[in-house]
């Protein structure tokens, strides 16, 4: 029942984010820019320097901090979702920074901050409501 309240979970927030997205668009009268689907789509080589770092940072944080939760303070594990939510954010916050800055189309920060938002605030709700279950 779990993966199956998870899969319409992101379902809903996938097509909430497209709908969104779309709208933005027409509103602000900005042009799609193509991505690959499962691809890292860096704007320049600093910030793929930068990203590279933050999942290095992010990768070995969460390790340290999961084995010293998990083994010593086992009542404070809901910190480790504090920082994945973190370091999520922070990974939105630079695309966004190097969108606005460094590329020809700078209204696309405005889609990925939307995008951030609309995610964080989905856990959220998730999270306060309960809505997989138990924990």
């Amino acid at each position: 029942m779990f993966w199956l309240k998870f899969g319409l979970i992101t379902i809903i927030v996938f097509v909430f984010i497209s709908t969104v997205k779309l709208l933005l668009r027409s509103i602000l009268k900005m042009e799609k820019v193509k991505k690959e689907f499962f691809s890292f789509n860096h704007i320049n080589e600093l910030h793929r320097k930068i990203e590279k770092g933050l999942r290095t940072l992010s990768g070995i944080t969460l390790l340290i901090l999961s084995y010293v939760l998990l083994f010593y303070y086992e009542d404070l594990i809901y910190l480790i979702l504090i920082a994945v939510i973190v370091f999520i954010v922070l990974d939105y916050m630079i695309r966004a920074f190097f969108e606005w800055k460094f590329t020809r189309y700078p209204k696309q920060s405005i889609l990925t901050v939307t995008e951030m938002i609309i995610i964080l605030s989905a856990i959220i709700i998730v999270i306060e409501f309960k809505l997989l279950g138990p924990y």
